[in-house]
């Protein structure tokens, strides 16, 4: 684990614990080691946070490739604290410059690290859970890693859309980590990819208990870094 990752889990971790208090379950379905991609669904740019904070281990996170190419002291300071991190940097061009993202986290999961991706693309706007996207499956394929499913709720209260700052104690949150997918070996084909990304959209929303949408959500032009493009 990154030096200051670990510092953040000494620290900043247990006071978002004592803030949010979340409710968690299946801590026992992520693996001790080796790599995974926790797909989960997104209400709340507090998820993320609270995913790293429950996690026990490191979770690399994705951040904006200008924080790491940033001039003078304040750029110098962004990049030491993404590197010292672990983040993996994404494009926010979109296209295939948004998709080296997912190239940049294949050598991250082979590595053994954990990544996480949110299927939909993008935060959901009502609350309910809409058609992922199939770059999750297709990163868990060429990696060759499990997908863990995530099911997260009450973010959207702690930090509704539009919201800077967090309220905790205005909801309880819940994040419930399912049993493994397992994608490797299956076919990559457009059909199969879209089956097989439906399946872990079903997994997520039986831990969600979300209503589930069967169209993609609409993007929001403040889509977060990390949030799927493909």
């Amino acid at each position: 684990m990154p030096l200051l990752y670990t510092i953040g889990k000494l620290t900043v971790a247990p006071a978002l614990r004592l803030a949010f208090r979340p409710h968690v379950e299946g801590l026992e379905h992520i693996p001790a080691t080796g790599g995974a991609i926790f797909a989960s669904n997104h209400l709340s740019v507090a998820d993320e946070l609270l995913l790293g904070t429950v996690v026990p281990r490191h979770l690399a996170f994705w951040a904006k490739s200008e924080y790491f190419n940033g001039t003078g002291l304040k750029g110098g300071f962004s990049k030491f604290v993404l590197t010292g991190l672990g983040a993996i940097p994404v494009e926010r061009a979109g296209g295939r410059a948004a998709l080296t993202a997912f190239d940049a986290a294949i050598p991250v999961l082979k590595a053994g690290d954990l990544v996480a991706v949110y299927p939909e693309g993008t935060r959901s706007p009502d609350g309910r859970l809409y058609r992922g996207r199939t770059g999750t499956v297709r990163l868990a394929i060429a990696a060759g890693v499990p997908v863990i499913p995530v099911g997260v709720t009450g973010t959207d209260k702690a930090q509704p859309i539009g919201t800077r700052v967090p309220r905790p104690g205005r909801a309880k949150i819940t994040m419930k980590f399912g049993k493994p997918l397992d994608f490797t070996g299956r076919p990559d084909d457009r059909t199969s990819l879209r089956a097989m990304t439906d399946e872990m959209m079903a997994e997520i929303q039986k831990l969600s208990g979300q209503e589930y949408v069967p169209r993609y959500a609409p993007k929001r032009a403040d889509q977060a870094a990390g949030e799927q493009t493909a």
